[in-house]
């Protein structure tokens, strides 16, 4: 019964440990996502403080990999905007009804900032999810304990910034705080949740009258094959109130799907696989 006790106490692995293997996982997945294209999908909604929709934008994008990062081709777009209690529909990304239509401006950067990281090959910002070995050293990590995930043991890690919270960003980009899963038997990410770990100054809302609120972010993963899971549904959504007169609930969500392999006919989709 000792040496039972004793292996398994030998076994344990702390939450440092695992993200490190998790982080090694990370940074061999950013070449191996090289070899595919896919199809995404994103949908930016913007409400008024009521809940009524003010914008809607929907873009499909066709992303293939390059010599350092990622390249979107946009195939789709569609658009509608709030007028008077009607929606209008529009076809074109960048359209703006108004001289000054900073609704059009936001869904703009939010489609194109957020998931559209030129360094990184699946276009998710590291820095959102800070699992790789550049971003480890900057986070404190937090066993939580293990659960059952869609039929796979993980483990529960939580993370939080090494410096103190309420600073700003600064150059190590250590601004979020949240919760990873990971699988036990591959150290792979199964979901990420993250929210902004510091707040805006309050002389920037006292001066400016804009402050964000309820900022977070989730990704969830999948096997696709042995050795690589990619990023398939990722979103997030934030509360803007800005020169004391603007005031908008924004979300984004992400899809990725039809995956294939850059130099072969062949493909493989997501929606195939078992779930797991």
């Amino acid at each position: 019964m000792l040496l039972i006790l004793g292996g398994a106490i030998a076994s344990a692995q702390t939450a440092d440990e695992i993200m490190a293997k998790v982080a090694d996982n990370q940074d061999r997945a950013q070449s191996v996502r090289a070899a595919f294209v896919y199809h995404q999908n994103i949908l930016v909604r913007m409400k008024r403080g009521g809940g009524k929709i003010a914008r809607e934008e929907v873009r499909d994008f066709t992303v293939t990999p390059t010599d350092k990062g990622t390249k979107r081709e946009l195939t789709h777009f569609e658009g509608k905007y709030d007028k008077g209690g009607k929606l209008i529909s529009y076809d074109h990304a960048g359209f703006q009804y108004k001289d000054i239509d900073i609704d059009g401006a936001i869904a703009e950067n939010m489609a194109n900032d957020f998931a559209n990281n030129k360094s990184s090959r699946d276009g998710i910002s590291p820095e959102m999810f800070p699992l790789t070995t550049k971003h480890l050293k900057n986070y404190r990590f937090t066993m939580k304990g293990t659960e059952v995930y869609r039929e796979r043991q993980v483990y529960s890690i939580s993370f939080e910034p090494q410096r103190n919270k309420g600073l700003d960003c600064d150059e190590d980009d250590s601004c979020w705080a949240g919760e990873v899963l990971v699988d036990k038997l591959e150290f792979q990410p199964v979901v990420v949740t993250t929210h902004l770990a510091i707040g805006i100054p309050v002389m920037v809302k006292v001066l400016l009258g804009t402050n964000i609120k309820h900022m977070g972010f989730k990704v969830t993963y999948q096997k696709f094959d042995d050795g690589l899971w990619f990023p398939v549904d990722y979103g997030g959504e934030l509360k803007v109130r800005a020169v004391f007169l603007y005031s908008r609930s924004i979300s984004i969500g992400v899809k990725n799907s039809e995956f294939k392999h850059a130099d072969v006919a062949s493909k493989v989709s997501f929606e195939e696989l078992t779930q797991e």
